[in-house]
């Protein structure tokens, strides 16, 4: 697939997978049933995304078919057309969304066919930042507080003017610790880490830094938003038990102890978009005024490195 079937053929077509998706889930807005309200979105995507002209497979998703027969790993969809993987999460934050509460969106990723990594549904131990940083400037290797210390350094701030998103789980007590140590600025997210990844890429969140742990899906979403504007991320699979590791193995992953970098998750131009379900940072929610539905959706390509903002207007 070449650059510019990427640009011209899909991306407005990415858009309206996400937002068909984030209507469906906002009809359960503060309903308390993250269930529901999942289903929806995914019932949603897999319609919007079978009508489409591709040949598509997801390669992030629900989890794997006998656990997960919505939207599951190695389903196929489209009509055929251009070869893609497909990296999604029709509702990225159910808890969110159950709740009423900011940040829940409808997110995916499309690259030509063999490049996405086909992250096992394991956790990951992420670091992230925006663009204009010099490469390295951040490793997972390293750290928080020396992680800190280094992205102030390179913006040219105290570490005091860092902040920093991690994600609100005892396991982060000694990362939140290590931030806070060396006088940088915490902010705790319920739920939405991929959201939390992309905050580092918009100046307006006022985020710096993402630093924890979460699931390795939502990682390679991530890595494929911060691919287009120039971010840098870095992730190492964390696996708890034996049949984790088979997962990996079912999948092509041999070296448990791999750190990649955005770049070795995400091998080619990518396409993301997202739609806002609930107001965020990045999205306004989705509204209803007027007897019509109105989305706010982000989609970008790493081809052309643009980020298009697109607000839509359609009777409900």
């Amino acid at each position: 697939m070449s650059t510019e079937q990427l640009d011209s053929g899909l991306v407005l077509d990415a858009v309206r997978v996400t937002e068909i998706a984030a209507i469906a889930a906002s009809t359960l807005v503060g309903r308390g049933d993250e269930k529901a309200a999942d289903q929806a979105a995914v019932d949603a995507m897999r319609t919007a995304l079978n009508s489409l002209a591709i040949d598509g497979e997801i390669v992030i998703g629900e989890g794997e078919r006998d656990e997960a027969p919505m939207l599951y790993i190695g389903e196929k969809v489209g009509r055929g057309g251009a070869a893609i993987d497909i990296a999604l999460d029709p509702l990225e934050g159910t808890t969110l969304t159950a709740k009423a509460m900011a940040n829940a969106l409808a997110v995916m990723a499309w690259a030509p066919k063999g490049t996405l990594l086909n992250a096992p549904d394991t956790y990951m131990d992420k670091i992230a930042c925006g663009p204009g940083y010099p490469a390295g400037v951040i490793d997972l290797d390293r750290s928080p507080a020396d992680n800190v210390r280094a992205l102030a350094a390179a913006k040219g701030v105290p570490p005091e003017d860092i902040t920093v998103c991690v994600l609100d789980r005892p396991r982060h007590a000694e990362i939140i610790a290590s931030i806070r140590s060396v006088g940088a600025r915490v902010n705790l997210i319920t739920d939405g880490d991929v959201a939390g990844v992309m905050h580092t890429a918009d100046p307006a969140t006022g985020i710096d830094l993402y630093v924890g742990q979460g699931g390795a899906p939502e990682g390679v979403l991530a890595c494929a938003a911060l691919k287009c504007v120039g971010g840098q991320f870095q992730g190492r699979l964390v696996f708890r038990n034996a049949d984790e590791k088979e997962r990996a193995r079912r999948v092509g992953i041999t070296d448990f102890d791999k750190k990649y970098d955005l770049h070795e998750m995400v091998r080619a131009d990518a396409i993301f978009a997202a739609t806002g379900v609930t107001k965020g940072a990045l999205l306004d929610g989705i509204r209803r005024e007027g007897g019509h539905v109105v989305t706010h959706s982000l989609v970008m390509s790493s081809s052309t490195g643009t980020v298009r903002e697109v607000r839509m207007r359609r009777p409900a």
